[in-house]
């Protein structure tokens, strides 16, 4: 919307050319997120302290996890109104791709704080049933499946990597895709959140992978070179994505190891939400898999690990799950997993960026 006011005046200056540009935009947008988490990052954690807001260590966890109870948390506090505020400045106001991204960050932002919330008035680390939390995000997803589906000039076919020709159109099948690439994106970011700024590393990564596909996808000459599908205006979900890794590099300064805040269910579930709309608008819903591939791991551990308990009668697979939790407990220092799983992130980001070359 910033950018609208300042572009009125291109006519009498006429260097103000550059803020038609989405290149132009994304950065601003990435250093305004960034200087908003910099300078109400201090602050926004002495409130939270102030507010008593603090976390609450399951007992079932790794023991060493007890001396981060009393850490504030709710720290998607700081992050999504750094991503909101950013992308009112510098994205097209009249772009539908944004004002639905806007809305999965709020709407799923709200299922988090309530959680959130929960938990703090209960005093312990349960919050929102699973029951209430699943129905409320698939109701949400739903939303969000129906306008996309139902938008003129949307594709419900489905983009496979690798395959030039080969794209099925899933038809009325697209919605229930695309409520399960959002729902289950949010939760696996959910529960990578487990160690300080292992969540929010990989995610920031992730979505600067997907700030590349986002105006890939939006520019109709490279698109049709790289025989990727065109999206007219998903350019302008670069602008979001740049917002949500300059907040999410500024979260990661007070949120690296030992961490002064946490994220919380507020921050987790909105952000994996925004990461499996945008791979949805974007039409790379499949590439999701890869540059989230630490995401998906860390959930497939978890249901891998409660069906052969199940099957076996307590037997177990991992040590403990998720699977960060499984390498803590086999010795590794902290900051060694988290740094680890930063790396594998990096190179599964880099390997779904060569995709675009190999189609």
């Amino acid at each position: 919307m910033l950018y609208k006011l300042i572009y009125f005046f291109h006519t009498e200056l006429s260097w103000l050319n550059v803020f038609r540009y989405i290149t132009f935009r994304t950065i601003l947008s990435m250093l305004t997120a960034l200087m908003i988490s910099f300078l109400f990052g201090a602050w926004a954690i002495r409130k939270l302290r102030d507010m008593q807001v603090r976390q609450y260590i399951r007992d079932d966890g790794p023991p060493n996890h007890k001396s981060k109870e009393g850490t504030p948390t709710m720290g998607g506090c700081l992050i999504l109104p750094a991503v909101i505020i950013s992308t009112i400045f510098w994205a097209d106001p009249g772009n539908i791709y944004v004002w639905t991204v806007m809305f999965v960050v709020l709407s799923f932002g709200g299922i988090g704080f309530v959680d959130d919330y929960l938990k703090m008035a209960r005093k312990d680390s349960s919050g929102l049933s699973a029951t209430w939390k699943f129905s409320l995000q698939v109701l949400i997803a739903l939303i969000v499946a129906v306008v996309l589906y139902n938008y003129p000039g949307f594709d419900s076919r489905l983009n496979l990597p690798f395959f030039k020709r080969i794209a099925p159109d899933l038809g009325l099948g697209y919605i229930p895709l695309v409520v399960f690439i959002i729902v289950g994106a949010s939760n696996a970011v959910n529960l990578t959140d487990g160690l300080d700024g292992l969540a929010i590393g990989p995610l920031t990564v992730a979505f600067g992978s997907y700030l590349v596909f986002a105006y890939l996808a939006g520019h109709v000459k490279i698109a049709s070179y790289l025989q990727i599908p065109y999206v007219a205006g998903s350019g302008e979900i670069s602008v979001v994505c740049g917002a949500v890794a300059g907040a999410g590099l500024g979260f990661l300064w007070f949120n690296a190891y030992p961490a002064e805040v946490f994220m919380g269910d507020v921050g987790s579930l909105s952000l994996g939400a925004v990461l499996g709309t945008v791979a949805v608008i974007t039409k790379q819903e499949v590439v999701l898999a890869l540059v989230g591939g630490l995401f998906v791991f860390e959930a497939l551990s978890v249901i891998f690990q409660v069906a052969y308990f199940k099957l076996t009668g307590g037997q177990r697979i991992f040590r403990m799950a998720p699977i960060h939790h499984h390498f803590e407990l086999k010795g590794w220092p902290e900051p060694k997993v988290i740094v680890r799983f930063w790396i594998i992130a990096i190179i599964l980001a880099l390997l779904s960026i060569i995709t675009l070359k190999i189609r």
